[in-house]
């Protein structure tokens, strides 16, 4: 396991509003929560910084309301934001969700010409040490922040760096074969991967769950964190297996849950934790997640999650 490196991650910045109002649809008047701090890799990042990793960000906002509280969110909770740039230009990215009674969502995204999609990334502003960039593939389906993220897998990589990948294969973000094959070219390098039991359906169709496990193995990744949702977590790493039951919570807000997962555990592991302890923390930190209104609320800090395992909510 690496210990001491730096974790960074680029992709959209963003802000959400969330309907209060199931099934609504984002088709009827609803009251709204909003703006909260958002985008996947940044809900990561900020979950990350808050397990005491070292982490930065590379990415863009605008010169508005909206970026100061996502900028501000960041720097509170000790992510390193020299590498996140204002364009006075264009106005920050926003998505609005809608939650029906069978927890699925219906997001609509406001990416295309807003700040999200202007990183500016070179290799020069790699910081120095052992590195693990941290990829979203919910990021891959703006051709903007996918040029960037394939660039930084390169840089990294070649640093001798690693890549940790959440498989995060949402439909509203990726419609072309573009996004596919980066995913699947980020996935195949990748020494961590955290899909959800849906992704594998996406990464591997007609393989069943063992199969699609031994696939990313055969590949480069060293260690699985399989996420299941309602049905807890397994973490696998060559003979290890470890199974977590999934703790009873009401759950009020699943988005950033499995960032939240993904960034407790990276960020354990990039410490020097144990891989079960890691793994037992981060099915905790997704647990308090849903319990919780608006995608970075739903972040925890260590001693939340010691109060929430102490509590024996299982």
């Amino acid at each position: 396991m690496p210990s001491g490196a730096k974790i960074i991650s680029t992709g959209e910045l963003l802000v959400e509003f969330v309907s209060h109002r199931k099934g609504c649809g984002l088709e009827t008047i609803s009251e709204f929560s909003g703006p909260y701090p958002s985008g996947a890799p940044a809900i990561f990042i900020d979950q990350a910084a808050r397990m005491g990793a070292t982490t930065g960000f590379f990415g863009t906002v605008g010169d508005d309301g909206f970026g100061r509280t996502l900028v501000g969110r960041l720097k509170e909770d000790g992510v390193d934001i020299s590498g996140i740039a204002t364009d006075p230009d264009r106005t920050t990215g926003t998505a609005f969700v809608s939650y029906y009674e069978d927890g699925s969502r219906t997001f609509i995204f406001h990416l295309k010409d807003t700040a999200a999609e202007e990183i500016t990334f070179s290799p020069d502003a790699l910081p120095d040490g052992e590195l693990i960039l941290h990829v979203s593939a919910a990021s891959l389906g703006a051709a903007k922040l996918r040029k960037v993220i394939l660039q930084a897998v390169e840089a990294v990589l070649a640093r001798g760096g690693r890549i940790s990948c959440d498989p995060n294969a949402r439909p509203e973000l990726m419609r072309d074969d573009a996004a596919r094959h980066a995913l699947e070219q980020i996935v195949a390098q990748s020494w961590c991967l955290m899909p959800s039991t849906s992704d594998l359906g996406f990464l591997f169709p007609g393989l069943e769950e063992n199969a699609a496990v031994e696939k990313m193995l055969a590949a480069k990744a060293e260690i699985i964190a399989l996420k299941r949702g309602a049905e807890g977590a397994t973490v696998i790493s060559g003979a290890q297996r470890h199974d977590f039951a999934p703790h009873k919570v009401e759950e009020l807000d699943p988005t950033g849950a499995g960032d939240g997962f993904c960034g407790t555990f990276v960020g354990l592991l990039a410490q020097g934790v144990p891989l079960a302890e890691a793994g037992r923390r981060a099915n905790a930190a997704g647990a308090i997640a849903v319990t919780r209104r608006g995608p970075m609320e739903g972040n925890s800090t260590p001693e939340e999650i010691d109060a929430f395992l102490a509590s024996g909510e299982a």
